[in-house]
């Protein structure tokens, strides 16, 4: 409820109000922005915050007890409305709207049919060529994961080559042996692997009963023809097809492409949860979480759907709420989503049948999983405020940030910096330093050039500020650390990560000493967590790096062979080993390769063939 001493100043002033659409800013006593609105109709909306009947959600509440004042912007449509709060919500941050934190973009399954030997890539952009694109879907691990099983079941080829420029130039094919098409092989028409490859297509597009009758056919047509060896092809064929099958949901028919939204308002941890169904399939599912001080209702769905759907490539047909969006909110979206796709998209909410049950199963999905993340946030929180207290820090660090430093000898110097917010690791924002001060190995030089330069960037527009800094090494290590952050300017906590003989997380050391954390055990596992992370991730970001320069360095001490050279060779021939496999005539099949050059290439394997 509004406090009383506002109450009567702020009813009269939303009584001023006009009826027409706009945007309304609630700020609290300091003029901060704390919550930010939409209506078709001002006077109405704004008033039902300041009314006394107590119909305002506990949230609402908590909002409105904070309101100072407010401001509004009128708008001619509920569309401009509409567009105005999402960038208002993106300028401000306030404290009660909920936010899509992600800002990644969707990954797709392209299939690229305008090829000569099409394929299955990965892809975040959908333009406009000869291209079938499925998707999105949540994580590039999906993607990867399903055009896996494609080859797997359809006989495609997973290996590196690239078609038709490598064919014929791969001899005794342990892929053709294990069951792939092998468009390797000249005697493979391009017309019997599009074939193939088309047959994927149609499994992913929900053509699963026809793909299995063709097959069924040809493999009968095959037997008749004592062709047996063929038969059993297309045997093992139809049998990997029905078992993927099986491991897609299918909930409609196949020509159904909808996203299906539900929402689990809670406390302390509210949920969205989304279906997306493609060709009648459940092809991915995804959550959002909120704290429970964010206001989720049917406005706040609609600008966060507006948030979602202004960062994807592709929009369904029809989008279907849980819960009834109110009826300007719809039609606002919908008339934005369908600007924005170039074709009409529909949002409404299905009241029976089988889309209604699909919002059910999503609602069930956001409520139990915002049990599950309250319990888990719950523990990390424990963690962390256990983390303040042990040394002394004034506020609990909601983000952390780690470095730690490798090389291989004076080659390669690398720090990584390894980014942990609310406990848990936020991978987009890992970066990697290459060290550039110092061209032999010191670690002291190489931490002081790391962190001054991660701390150069704190002043970037929408940059993070670290609560807290933990170095990778002792008290040494730490203190310049420190001195880099005072000197930049900023007073965020730096603590060190001390490991024991046995190269284990023992301790970690501030400014006053040492301080065991061994009888801690949540604190214990997330500093532990956190130095294995940051040690990984630097390590193998410098390994990397240093395998590149050893494979190119070898090639180039070989006269005729620059950098672009050895890496085309590199690349033909899948690596070193692969080079030094190869003839004089497969050598010379590489652009810019004498037969000259090749035999410097094989007299220098058989003087150094280690």
């Amino acid at each position: 409820m509004v406090r009383e001493e506002y109450g009567e100043r702020l009813r009269a002033k939303a009584a001023t109000l006009p009826l027409t659409p706009g945007v309304y800013i609630m700020r609290d006593t300091a003029g901060k922005v704390i919550y930010v609105g939409k209506s078709r109709a001002l006077k109405n909306r704004v008033s039902g915050y300041f009314q006394e009947s107590g119909q305002n959600s506990l949230k609402t509440d908590a909002m409105t007890a904070h309101i100072f004042d407010f401001d509004y912007i009128l708008c001619d449509t509920e569309m401009e409305a509409l567009t105005l709060e999402n960038s208002l919500i993106k300028l401000y941050h306030p404290r009660y709207n909920i936010k899509l934190k992600d800002d990644k973009s969707y990954p797709y399954l392209k299939a690229t049919l305008g090829e000569e030997f099409p394929r299955f890539v990965m892809t975040r952009k959908r333009e406009n060529e000869k291209a079938k694109y499925f998707g999105p879907y949540t994580s590039t691990a999906t993607v990867y994961g399903i055009i896996a099983a494609l080859q797997k079941t359809f006989g495609l080829p997973s290996c590196r080559y690239s078609f038709p420029k490598d064919r014929g130039r791969v001899r005794n094919c342990v892929y053709k042996q294990m069951g792939c098409v092998a468009p390797c092989d000249p005697e493979v028409t391009p017309e019997k692997y599009r074939e193939t490859f088309e047959e994927a297509v149609s499994f992913l597009s929900g053509n699963y009963e026809r793909i299995v009758e063709d097959l069924t056919e040809k493999m009968n047509y095959a037997a008749e023809n004592l062709a047996f060896e063929a038969a059993a092809a297309y045997r093992d064929r139809i049998r990997a097809v029905k078992k993927l099958e099986e491991k897609q949901k299918v909930v409609a028919s196949p020509d159904t492409e909808r996203d299906v939204i539900a929402w689990h308002v809670g406390d302390p941890i509210s949920s969205i949860c989304i279906f997306y169904i493609r060709f009648g399939k459940l092809i991915d599912s995804e959550m959002f979480y909120f704290s429970g001080g964010e206001i989720l209702d049917s406005d706040a769905v609609t600008s966060f759907l507006y948030e979602l759907y202004s960062r994807r490539e592709y929009i369904p047909k029809e989008i279907n709420p849980a819960e009834v969006l109110s009826p300007d909110d719809a039609e606002a979206l919908s008339a934005w989503l369908t600007e924005k796709a170039g074709s009409r998209i529909y949002v409404r909410t299905p009241f029976k049948g089988e889309v209604r049950r699909l919002c059910d199963m999503a609602g069930e999905n956001a409520r139990i999983r915002a049990a599950e993340y309250a319990k888990t946030t719950e523990k990390s929180e424990k963690s962390l405020i256990r983390l303040a207290a042990l040394c002394g820090l004034e506020t609990v660090p909601t983000r952390i940030e780690a470095f730690d430093i490798s090389n291989f000898g004076d080659d390669n110097i690398t720090a990584g910096m390894v980014v942990y917010e609310d406990a848990k690791p936020k991978k987009s924002d890992y970066r990697l330093f290459h060290i550039r001060s110092t061209q032999t190995r010191d670690d002291y030089a190489s931490m002081r050039e790391a962190v001054s330069r991660r701390l150069s960037h704190l002043s970037d527009e929408g940059a993070a500020v670290p609560d807290l800094l933990l170095i990778d090494g002792g008290e040494v290590h730490r203190a310049i650390a420190a001195e880099e952050v005072l000197a930049a300017g900023y007073s965020i906590p730096v603590f060190g990560m001390v490991k024991d003989e046995y190269h284990k997380t023992r301790a970690l050391v501030g400014e006053d000493g040492e301080i065991s954390i061994a009888a801690e055990q949540s604190v214990y596992t997330l500093i532990y967590n956190i130095q294995e992370e940051v040690h990984r991730f630097t390590v193998s970001k410098m390994s990397a790096a240093k395998r590149k320069t050893q494979t190119t360095s070898v090639l180039e001490e070989i006269p005729g062979i620059g950098k672009a050279r050895a890496k085309a060779l590199l690349t033909h021939f899948g690596g070193l080993a692969g080079v030094k496999k190869a003839t004089a005539e497969e050598l010379c099949a590489i652009r810019g390769v004498t037969p000259e050059v090749a035999e410097r290439i094989i007299s220098y394997f058989q003087q150094n063939p280690s």
